[in-house]
């Protein structure tokens, strides 16, 4: 049996590393935990989401241009009758006019709904969480935000099924050529608006270069802000990836929707990127130049901070951040190796447990804690209150990482607020609060929580107190 000791440690190890402990799951999940984590690695792939519209962007793309087709030849059609009616006396149009019939979720935000639907039942049926904690940190480094468009509202949660979850046990460079490659990223970032300006296309239609995914490779995506590139370096990389678009609904490069390489749009000549020149044909220059920006030094330094700051503490220990970013280089950016280094440091489990959970992970281990399987309203109405909503960060840079982000006097309130909400609807399935509360926190438990759930007025109060701890709001 494990010592008190090591039994807390565990229980912060399964909030720290995954989702916290759930309603019904079995007592032995909170005994070794490091070797349930180890082993989940190993098995490197993680489950994909079930109950999905669609089975990936390709299909998407075909369906969201007919939707968009539709759309449009409605909105014509609703102009021309609007005209007719606008043309003759009023008692006729009244005759004309028709009951407008309810209104449902359009394609995309529909789309949007049932993916996300998806992708909470799977997080909350995981035994400890870790890949969908790696799903969810990867997916914000590599961020879209459904909010751009139509593409990439209703592709949003295919790219995290299709460029992030296969690759989190898998290697960085395959990650990200898929992640800068999905049809999702390139339009989010505006790539398929990008043209070299001596390429055939170019030189047609006077049209240059669009810079913003390849500045976004560089800051956000590999080298970080502070990795040794220059304006220079982000031109060139833009250079260098013209001609990686997405196929338009006439499918003249392969199927709608779908990531193509045009060469009539592709910028000639031998760019160099970091002082090494690229001149590679085609598809294959981009492809060099992510290569070598998945191996560059800066690169495994910045990853390793933003692992080390998410898991760990918003400071990240310098030690484990050299450890880290050690074994990204060694293995060439095998990100299972880099995960299996954090899991098995020490330096990891001893820390205190100082981060306070995102919105999202609040909210997937608070319903973990209830044992609720919530519907979409459930989800995207207390997420859009706390400020994360799936997939729609305001910016590339995606969600803010820091407990100043979420810890805010206003955010707490939010939290409070949410977190009463919760404790109502859950009440009537929760025969003991203090039971509960004894059942979830385990050693993590402090007499003071014990004493405020115990002091509840009510039920629903009792509950709220156990989700708005210290123990449950910090990992």
């Amino acid at each position: 049996m494990a010592s008190p000791s090591d039994a807390r440690s565990d229980s912060v190890g399964l909030q720290r590393f995954g989702l916290g402990f759930g309603l019904g799951q079995s007592a032995e999940i909170r005994s070794s935990v490091r070797d349930r984590l180890l082993a989940e690695i190993d098995r490197r792939t993680p489950p994909q989401p079930s109950g999905v519209p669609f089975s990936g962007a390709a299909e998407i793309g075909a369906a969201l241009y007919a939707f968009e087709d539709r759309e449009r030849i409605e909105r014509e059609a609703r102009r021309t009758t609007e005209s007719k009616v606008a043309a003759v006396p009023a008692a006729s149009s009244n005759q004309m006019a028709q009951p407008k019939p309810a209104n449902e979720p359009a394609l995309p935000y529909k789309t949007y709904r049932d993916e996300v639907s998806a992708r909470v039942r799977l997080a909350l049926e995981a035994e400890t969480g870790l890949s969908e904690r790696l799903v969810q940190f990867w997916s914000n480094h590599f961020c879209v935000s459904a909010t751009k468009s139509n593409m990439t509202r209703i592709m949003a949660g295919a790219y995290e099924r299709e460029a992030i979850r296969p690759h989190v046990f898998g290697r960085f460079e395959d990650m990200l050529v898929a992640a800068e490659s999905h049809p999702a990223m390139l339009d989010f970032l505006d790539n398929r608006l990008s043209i070299g300006p001596g390429s055939p296309v170019g030189k047609r239609r006077k049209r240059g270069l669009n810079e913003n995914l390849a500045r976004e490779i560089l800051e956000l995506h590999t080298l970080g802000v502070s990795g040794g590139y220059a304006q220079i370096d982000v031109t060139n990389l833009a250079r260098i990836i013209t001609g990686w678009t997405v196929v338009g609904r006439e499918a003249v490069l392969g199927f709608p929707g779908s990531f193509a390489f045009n060469a009539g749009l592709h910028e000639p000549g031998t760019p160099p990127l970091l002082g090494k020149p690229y001149g590679q044909p085609g598809k294959e220059k981009g492809l060099a130049a992510f290569s070598d920006l998945a191996r560059h030094p800066a690169t495994a330094d910045f990853i390793a901070i933003k692992l080390v700051r998410h898991f760990v503490a918003d400071d990240p220990s310098p030690a484990l951040v050299r450890d880290l970013s050690a074994v990204f280089r060694r293995t060439e950016g095998d990100l299972a190796a880099v995960s299996r280094a954090l899991i098995e440091s020490n330096a990891a489990w001893t820390a205190e447990p100082t981060k306070i959970r995102s919105p999202q992970e609040f909210l997937l281990a608070a319903f973990r804690a209830l044992g609720r399987k919530p519907d979409f309203g459930q989800v995207i109405g207390p997420l859009n209150a706390m400020g994360q909503p799936f997939w729609q960060p305001s910016g590339p840079n995606g969600y803010p990482d820091s407990n100043d982000a979420w810890a805010s006097p206003e955010g707490v309130k939010t939290r409070i607020d949410v977190a009463a909400g919760w404790g109502r609807q859950a009440a009537g399935s929760v025969p003991d609060p203090r039971a509960l509360t004894e059942d979830i926190l385990g050693p993590l438990l402090s007499p003071q929580t014990r004493a405020a759930v115990a002091r509840a007025d009510s039920k629903p109060q009792a509950l709220a107190l156990m989700l708005m701890s210290p123990e449950f709001q910090r990992r």
